[in-house]
Parts: C-alpha cells; sequence; structure tokens
C-alpha cells in the first residue's frame, strides 16, 4: 500500500464540497489484512454544520444492496448446492413455471444478459400491494431474448431476491443476517427503516417532498419503500467499517475466521468475465471498473445511485470504499463520477 500516505493527505479535494457534489464522505483503503487508510470529509447534514461526517455515520447504501444482500446471499445457495445457475429458473421454481421468466437463467440475472424490462415504475405497473407487485413482476414478459445483450436492469436484483426466498424459505434481510452480516460480524448492516437512533447518525439523501424534509433512515429507492424496505434492488444501510469488513473477507476469506454462507469459489467465479464478445463487460454483479480491463487491471466495481461505492482488486490485493451522500444535492451522476475515477485511479496504481 505505497501510495496511503499521499492518498490520506491530498483526497479528497476541499475543491469537491464548494462544487455541492456532496455533503460530506468517508472513504478507506486497505488489503486482506485490514484497512491501512482512511479519511472523512464535510458534513453530516448540511442542516447540521457542526457536526462532521464520520466514520459511524450511517449510509442508504442503495444498490450496494445488490452485492452485500443478493450477490452473497444467491453465493451461499449455490455453495449449498441449492441453486444451479444455469438451470432454467421455471425448471425448479414453480411460481415462474410456464411464464416467459422459465426460459431465464439465474446466470443471465446475475449478469444483466436475462433480457427481462428494463427499469419501470412498479407502483404503476403493478399497485401498491407486496404480493401484486411480486406476482407482476415474475410473471411479466422479457424486453428481448436472453443472452441477445446486456442491460441494466434492477429487475434482475429484484427476481434474485425472490428466488433466494423462495430457496431459503426466508425474507431476503433475515437470510442476508443470517448467511452473510452476523457471521462476518457486520453488526451495524441491515434494511431500513432504521431506528430513530439509527436514523440520527444516517446522512441524509434526496428531499422527500411529501414531508419537506430529506430521507433520512428510510430507504431513497421508491421500490424498496414500496415493498416495505426489503428488496433486492436497494434497501440496506451500512456503515464503512461493515463495507470495509465484507470486502476485506472477499480477498482472503481464510483471515478472518469467519463462517459466511459463502467463499473462495464463489468469490472467483464472480470476478471473471462471463458475457463473452457482449459489451459492456460483466462477471457476476461486478463489473470491470471504468477505464479498466480484467485481464490487466483487475479492478471491480459496483455503485450506489445514492453516492456510495466499493472496488476490489485480488491481483493487486486491495479494496476500496467511497461512501457519500452525493443525492443530498442531485440526481446528476456526472460530478461524482470524476470523484469516483480519480479515487479509483489513485488507490489501483
Amino acid at each position: 500500500m505505497a501510495r496511503r500516505t499521499p492518498l490520506c493527505r491530498c483526497w479528497p479535494r476541499q475543491g469537491l464540497l464548494a462544487a455541492l457534489i456532496y455533503p460530506g464522505a468517508i472513504w478507506a483503503v486497505g488489503d486482506s489484512r485490514g484497512t491501512q487508510a482512511s479519511g472523512s470529509t464535510g458534513v453530516l447534514d448540511p442542516e447540521r454544520p457542526d457536526e462532521p461526517m464520520r466514520r459511524d455515520t450511517v449510509f442508504d447504501v442503495a444498490s450496494l444492496t445488490k452485492i452485500l444482500a443478493v450477490w452473497s446471499s444467491i453465493g451461499s445457495l449455490v455453495e449449498d448446492g441449492k441453486l444451479q445457475l444455469d438451470a432454467p429458473l421455471g425448471d425448479f421454481w414453480p411460481e415462474v413455471s410456464g411464464r416467459p421468466l422459465a426460459q431465464v437463467t439465474a446466470r443471465r440475472l446475475l449478469t444483466h444478459t436475462a433480457g427481462v424490462p428494463l427499469r419501470a415504475n412498479l407502483k404503476n405497473l403493478y399497485g401498491t400491494d407486496p404480493q401484486d407487485v411480486r406476482d407482476g413482476v415474475l410473471r411479466e414478459a422479457l424486453h428481448r431474448p436472453p443472452g441477445e445483450a446486456v442491460e441494466y436492469t434492477d429487475r434482475a436484483a429484484l427476481i434474485l431476491g425472490y428466488l433466494a426466498e423462495h430457496l431459503s424459505g426466508q425474507r431476503l434481510d433475515a437470510l442476508a443476517a443470517d448467511r452473510v452480516w452476523e457471521p462476518l460480524g457486520m453488526t451495524q448492516t441491515c434494511f431500513g427503516p432504521l431506528s430513530p437512533e439509527a436514523a440520527a447518525r444516517c446522512a441524509p439523501t434526496e428531499l422527500d417532498d411529501s414531508a419537506g424534509t430529506h430521507l433520512k433512515g428510510t430507504a431513497h429507492d421508491f421500490s424498496a419503500r414500496l415493498l416495505g424496505g426489503v428488496c433486492g434492488i436497494a434497501g440496506a444501510f451500512s456503515v464503512l467499517d461493515d463495507v470495509a469488513t465484507f470486502l476485506r473477507y472477499l480477498l482472503d476469506p481464510n483471515q478472518l475466521n469467519a463462517s459466511p454462507g459463502f467463499g473462495t469459489d464463489w468469490i472467483k467465479e464472480s470476478l471473471q468475465i462471463h458475457t463473452g464478445d457482449l459489451t459492456p463487460a460483466r462477471g457476476l454483479f461486478w463489473h470491470p471498473a471504468p477505464g479498466t480491463t480484467p485481464e490487466a487491471d483487475d479492478v471491480w466495481v459496483h455503485y450506489g445511485f445514492t453516492g456510495t461505492g466499493m472496488w476490489l482488486s485480488p491481483r493487486k490485493d486491495r479494496w476500496a470504499a467511497l461512501l457519500t451522500n452525493k443525492l443530498y444535492y442531485s440526481r446528476d451522476r456526472e460530478p461524482l463520477t470524476h470523484v469516483r475515477n480519480e479515487f479509483r485511479s489513485l488507490v489501483f496504481v
């Protein structure tokens, strides 16, 4: 970790706050032995300017839920022999038997090549009853034939969350806690809504027009809120130390003396390209960091819409996490994209 001292000194630049990219941020860089460098900048909440962003700040991690809960839980089911990635879902899942989704496989969902519909307002399509939403999603026609194109869609994670619940007999929040978070000691990672005590340490996200305040302790993602806070798309909350523990385990499952439901085989399988000549290239829910290639760089990433991100490189024995609440100010992704790319270039040299 030769660059950790320069990184601590110069990143993030204070000008990022002046540009209103985010109210505050915390970050950490480490390897299989633990955290090697970390830092913070800015405030927890612009309405409370005297309270800085801290290491124990709770973040709505948004799409990092797909990794922390869904990908990891699916991995535990694969390693338990309860799920074959290339088996058509209709062969073992009665809810989708005879439906368009029956021909899709879990591998296709994990690589965003399943052909399921793209982003859509679940409420407008299926109403507000969670069972009606589940029925609608699992019975919907495909957008295109499986394997034809790589198209990112939140529905893939939603369907995989439902699949994990079907195979385990547990709701997704209980499954992730039992198989992943509790064994790893991720004691502050959970689905929302948060308790008042935890919400007080939570970085606020987007303005809720109906309430006139920024969301805090309640998932920003509308689909997660519609489904009671728990779904495969989003809804999880976490802190930097828990994310660091998770990433450290991925680099060396033998280091922590922990026993989550997945291990080296699932991690290795996921951090390689499964989309062939299709672009953009995808692993299993992970993808190569922008501007890198697996062959030359081996840096994998996953982002969250609220402003979160985590990176992993087994070859370099390095992980990194950057947690912000950029959504407090804007949905514009471009300013934070520049920040993420600069951060990644400093960490993975």
